[in-house]
C-alpha cells in the first residue's frame, strides 16, 4: 500500500523535530509555508499535522500554529495500538527486531497462562522477538496469534510488522485493546535473553481486538525496569450528555 502523502510529510516532520531542526517550545512553520514547503495542498497539510497532535509531538493553539511539545522520543505508547515497526519508523529509533521463535502451537504457551487462563487450550502461532535500540536489548515481545481468523504468518511479517501483513494482505481490521502493566519476576532464560542486571521485569500483558470485537491476539511484552518509563499522552475528550 502506497502511503499517504499526509503520513509521508507527518515523518518527515518529525523526523525534523528528532534532529532538533524544529525545537522544543518553539512554532512550526505555519500551514502557508508548510503547503509551498511540501508542495502540496492545506488540506493535506492539515492531515499531516493532525497525526503529529494525536501523537503528542505538537500542539496546535488556534490563532498561533503548532507548537512542537516537550516529550521522550523514545518513549513507548502502551496506551494506544502501535506497531513497533510504526513507532521505528515515526520516531526514527534504527531499531531492529529479532525473530526467536515462530511457530504453530495447538494451546498457549505455559508463559502466557497465568495471565489468560481462560484461553489455554486454542489453536495458533507463537511469535517472540527481542528488540535492540543501538544494539542493547531492549523489549522481549512474546504474541499468540489465534487462528482462526490467522492461519499462517510468514517470517517476513514477523520480522517487519504483523499489523501491516494482517491489515494488508489479510484485510484485517484492528481496532482496540485492554492492557495491564505489572512488574513481575522472571525466569534466568528470559532474563539472560535480555541481559537484565536482575529477575524483575515491567510486563505489558494486552489483548488485542477487531473492528467486530473478535479476539486475534494475547501479547506479553516484557521491559528493562531499569530502562522503562511510562509515558502516557492523553488527550481531553469532553463526554457530553
Amino acid at each position: 500500500m502506497v502511503e499517504s502523502k499526509a503520513k509521508i510529510i507527518a515523518q518527515d516532520i518529525a523526523a525534523k523535530i528528532r534532529h532538533q531542526q524544529f525545537t522544543v517550545g518553539t512554532y512550526l512553520p505555519s500551514e502557508s509555508q508548510l503547503k509551498l514547503l511540501y508542495g502540496t495542498s492545506r488540506e493535506t497539510i492539515r492531515k499531516a499535522l493532525a497525526q503529529l497532535n494525536s501523537l503528542g509531538l505538537i500542539q496546535t493553539i488556534r490563532g498561533k500554529g503548532s507548537i512542537v511539545l516537550d516529550l521522550d522520543r523514545y518513549s513507548f505508547p502502551i496506551s494506544g495500538i502501535t506497531s513497533f515497526a510504526e513507532l521505528n519508523k515515526s520516531l526514527g529509533m534504527h531499531a531492529q527486531t529479532k525473530v526467536l521463535t515462530l511457530k504453530k502451537m495447538t494451546h498457549l504457551p505455559q508463559l502466557f497462562q497465568h495471565k489468560f487462563p481462560e484461553k489455554s487450550s486454542c489453536p495458533g502461532t507463537y511469535v517472540e522477538r527481542l528488540r535492540f535500540i543501538d544494539h542493547q536489548p531492549e523489549v522481549l515481545d512474546c504474541d499468540f496469534l489465534f487462528a482462526p481468523p490467522i492461519e499462517n504468518l510468514p517470517l517476513s511479517a514477523a520480522e517487519n510488522s504483523i499489523y501491516h501483513y494482517l491489515e494488508n494482505e489479510l484485510n484485517l481490521s484492528i481496532s482496540y485493546a485492554t492492557k495491564e502493566i505489572t512488574v513481575e519476576k522472571v525466569a534466568h532464560d528470559l532474563q539472560n535473553k535480555m541481559q537484565l542486571t536482575s529477575n524483575l521485569v515491567v510486563l505489558v500483558a494486552s489483548r488485542s481486538f477487531l473492528n467486530d470485537t473478535t479476539l486475534f491476539q494475547l501479547t506479553l511484552s516484557f521491559h528493562d525496569p531499569e530502562k522503562f518509563v511510562f509515558v502516557d499522552f492523553a488527550r481531553r475528550h469532553e463526554i457530553k450528555p
